[in-house]
């Protein structure tokens, strides 16, 4: 399986045609390979069940033509003791069958599952800029859930039937060719209809995966946007928005169903046809001789359990056909590659001292404008540079380039001297603290937030982390202290409690790069003093990076970078730029302008 980026699977329609059909089904049936052995047990525990029921027309064909008419009591005695052995034996291999058919079935979906997983975790930003975390979700739940039917029954079923309804054409055949070529027309007559009907099918079932997909996306966006939806007051709406996908999935879903019971109802009709046709028959071929009462009743016990058997195989064919529907989605996702990736080889990071190189750097979002051009900057080690302006400008994406979250189009950047795609992700990573202005708190216990930054230290390590980063007194107020569960999202904190909590958790981490993008815009005025005067403290000697929006609180940097249309405007002192009046003093006037807790400018004067 090659894999692709997400433009090239979008851009190229052949893409899907590909892999559709024959080559989607064999990556489905791999992650049986590892149970082949369960899975062979399995299918031949189900010849023996339904080969038992084959043993049935042959006892009751001897029954009716020799051993009642004989009145063999002794016979009758010895095909008794048969049947039971054959019972047990069916029933034991129907519970063999049945315990490894769960057995392979939830260790193959959950391999399935795990590599969805693990590929999610290698999908660069760009990946979830472009799919909402619902759609993921509806992945790694629903679609997963229907393969496992492929693993616990459709292919293991589909190959049981098949065998068994050779073995038992050729009986029939064997019984009688007459009646065998009566039955066989009826069989075929339906198949001139059926494959509308499938097509329907798989046709409904896609849109009703679909509209699975975005209700479920629909309920995601319910949950992480309740407050904001109570705040507007605007429940109903947000209620009629999820009603209408529901109401799609339930639409799609009568459909689908329509079409599944009248493929049904259709082929029954005609199998009971076939039915009636074998009664004619047989009764001419009884009449004339050339058949006996016992042979055509097991010859039609045959018939019936032979029709059902290839009436179950065609509709395993037409339901793995439409389980590729739902599986190809999983199957796209598995063929993207990460937008960036770690290199093979890559060059070890001995010693690091925090210099960063920008060298000509260019960037731009998937089918978005440029964010940065040809940015060009050298920042020493222990160098604390400040990066503003205006909105939109590339200083977030500036950060994110960095950590290579993304790789610029164009340009480099150097870390040490040794260009960033040629790190390990755990030399570059490891080396840099990053903390955005909306960090993500797991719904844990504070202590266990904290410790994220850095796993093996000890509690003591940890509480003198959120002492420096003034959480240390607010914690302690908590009902469980430490170990307060915080909720989904860090919920129960405020805006400034979760940066503080974010705070400590990077300086738990000791980093030798530190990137702030607005990390302390959450915290009031004091606070944020507080913060950032243990920053400089404990970061003292280290690189440190921070885009800021209050340039009050950047004066003492070494050097402030002025951001225009994603290049380098102004580099220079906060009074340097300040003394110059060029863009940094505008923004810096513009906030001077600003009202004061809503007061208007001339009044905060």
């Amino acid at each position: 399986m090659n894999p692709i980026t997400a433009s090239e699977l979008e851009s190229n329609p052949k893409t899907k045609k590909e892999q559709s059909g024959f080559r989607l089904y064999l990556w489905l049936i791999s992650y049986v390979k590892p149970y082949i052995g369960p899975l062979t047990v399995m299918v031949c525990c189900g010849l023996l069940t339904a080969g038992g029921e084959l043993v049935f027309p042959k006892v009751i064909e001897r029954l009716i033509d020799e051993i009642i008419p004989a009145k063999d009591y002794g016979a009758f005695s010895r095909l008794i003791v048969l049947l039971i052995g054959v019972v047990a034996i069916t029933i034991a291999a129907a519970l063999l069958r049945n315990s490894f058919q769960r057995s392979v079935g939830a260790k193959a979906a959950r391999d399935l599952q795990l590599a969805v997983f693990q590929h999610l975790r290698k999908l660069g930003f760009s990946y979830y800029e472009q799919h909402p975390v619902g759609e993921s979700l509806s992945l790694m739940n629903n679609q997963v859930k229907a393969v496992q039917r492929l693993y616990t029954g459709f292919f293991p079923e589909m190959f049981e039937t098949a065998i068994f309804v050779m073995l038992a054409v050729i009986m029939m055949v064997q019984g009688n060719v007459v009646l065998t070529l009566a039955a066989v027309p009826f069989f075929f007559v339906y198949y001139l209809f059926g494959p509308y009907f499938d097509r329907k099918m798989a046709h409904w079932s896609k849109n009703m995966n679909n509209d699975r997909i975005e209700f479920n996306r629909k309920i995601h966006e319910t949950v992480f946007g309740i407050r904001e939806f109570r705040a507007y007051a605007v429940e109903d709406w947000d209620l009629q928005r999820g009603m209408k996908k529901y109401e799609a999935v339930t639409n799609s879903t009568l459909k689908w169903v329509f079409f599944l019971h009248s493929r049904w109802g259709l082929r029954k009709m005609f199998f009971q046809a076939g039915s009636v046709g074998l009664f004619a028959a047989g009764y001419w071929l009884i009449r004339e001789g050339s058949l006996t009462v016992g042979a055509f009743l097991s010859f039609f016990l045959i018939y019936s359990i032979v029709m059902e058997k290839l009436s179950q195989l065609i509709g395993n064919i037409a339901e793995q056909s439409m389980l590729l529907q739902q599986a190809y989605p999983l199957h796209k996702l598995m063929l993207l590659k990460p937008e960036v990736e770690e290199p093979e080889n890559p060059i070890p990071l001995r010693d690091p001292k925090g210099r960063i190189s920008f060298h000509g750097l260019s960037f731009h979002y998937l089918n978005r404008p440029m964010v940065i051009r040809d940015f060009t900057l050298d920042i020493l080690p222990g160098e604390r540079v400040a990066i503003v302006g205006g909105s939109g400008n590339g200083k977030s994406t500036l950060l994110k380039l960095i950590c290579r979250f993304y790789d610029p189009q164009a340009g480099s950047i150097e870390l040490d001297g040794i260009p960033v795609q040629h790190l390990s992700f755990q030399d570059l990573r490891g080396q840099v603290g990053y903390v955005s202005q909306e960090s993500h708190l797991f719904g844990l216990s504070i202590r266990d937030n904290i410790k994220f930054g850095s796993p093996e230290a000890t509690d003591e390590e940890m509480e003198q982390a959120a002492k420096d980063a003034f959480a240390h007194e607010f914690i302690l107020n908590l009902p469980l202290g430490y170990d307060t569960l915080i909720g989904d999202r860090g919920m129960k904190l405020s805006g400034g409690q979760k940066q503080r909590i974010a705070i400590a958790r990077l300086l738990i981490r000791n980093p030798r790069i530190v990137l702030l993008d607005e990390a302390t815009s959450a915290l009031d005025n004091v606070s944020e003093s507080e913060v950032k005067t243990a920053l400089d403290r404990l970061f003292e000697g280290r690189t440190m990076i921070a885009v800021a929006h209050r340039l009050t609180t950047i004066q003492d940097f070494d050097r402030i970078v002025v951001m225009n249309e994603g290049k380098v405007a102004e580099v220079g002192t906060y009074a340097v730029l300040m003394e110059r009046q060029g863009l940094f003093y505008e923004l810096a006037q513009g906030q001077k302008r600003e009202p004061v807790h809503g007061v208007e400018p001339e009044v905060a004067r």
